[in-house]
């Protein structure tokens, strides 16, 4: 077994731990190769077991046919929209964490980013959170909306509904993921105060420059 599915229910436990995957929300999947790896509807994240992720094909000429295991996650749409976006990345998570639903429901901050920079950590670890328009939970036109989007983003908050994010691997992914809730948290904390401080453009493109993270709309690094 690869060792990166054991480190998804790692992950997946650490973060219902956390708080951040109430109930039996969210879901989190690994690229094995051709093969996504995926938690099954219905399971709680704290409670996943090795054996019983999903198998969906990654292979061009089968793409999202389901291979083995229980059913998927209605959500698995998105991470083989992530998936595609992004050739690098080999671990996604979705979930419906407090904060992150709750800054999903405001405005977006700019049309390339729904969170603001207000700290350098979101900036260097995330960077660019776009605002994916509502849609029904696994509807596939919200994947679609994913998928081409011509901006590059690690992560990106789904409206009235929760986050997803894309890293190279468990570990990052996790990272990212509690990264983008904390700025939410931050984002609905101070939704209210005219005066906050943001990080400057200048601030901002300089750590992006230095973290190679994308920051300030289309064409910036992926």
């Amino acid at each position: 077994m690869s060792g990166v599915i054991p480190a998804l229910v790692r992950a997946s436990a650490e973060l219902t731990a956390l708080g951040l995957s109430p109930g039996s929300s969210g879901n989190a999947s690994v690229r094995v190769g051709d093969v996504m790896h995926i938690t099954p509807t219905g399971v709680s994240m704290g409670e996943l077991d090795a054996e019983d992720l999903s198998r969906i094909s990654l292979a061009a000429e089968d793409w999202g046919r389901q291979l083995d295991g229980p059913p998927p996650s209605k959500e698995y749409p998105l991470h083989l929209a992530m998936y595609a976006r992004d050739r690098e990345a080999a671990c996604v998570v979705h979930l419906h964490s407090t904060a992150s639903v709750a800054a999903s429901c405001l405005e977006a901050w700019t049309e390339w980013s729904a969170l603001p920079p207000l700290t350098p950590y979101f900036v260097m670890r995330v960077g660019q959170t776009p605002l994916i328009p509502y849609a029904p939970p696994g509807d596939a036109a919200q994947a679609t909306a994913v998928r081409r989007m011509t901006q590059p983003f690690r992560g990106a908050l789904l409206q009235n509904h929760g986050q997803i994010v894309a890293a190279p691997d468990v570990d990052t992914a996790v990272a990212r993921a509690i990264e983008v809730e904390e700025t939410s948290r931050l984002r609905v904390t101070l939704a209210e105060h005219r005066l906050t401080r943001l990080l400057s453009a200048a601030e901002a493109g300089h750590l992006a420059a230095h973290y190679g993270s994308p920051w300030g709309g289309a064409g910036t690094a992926a």
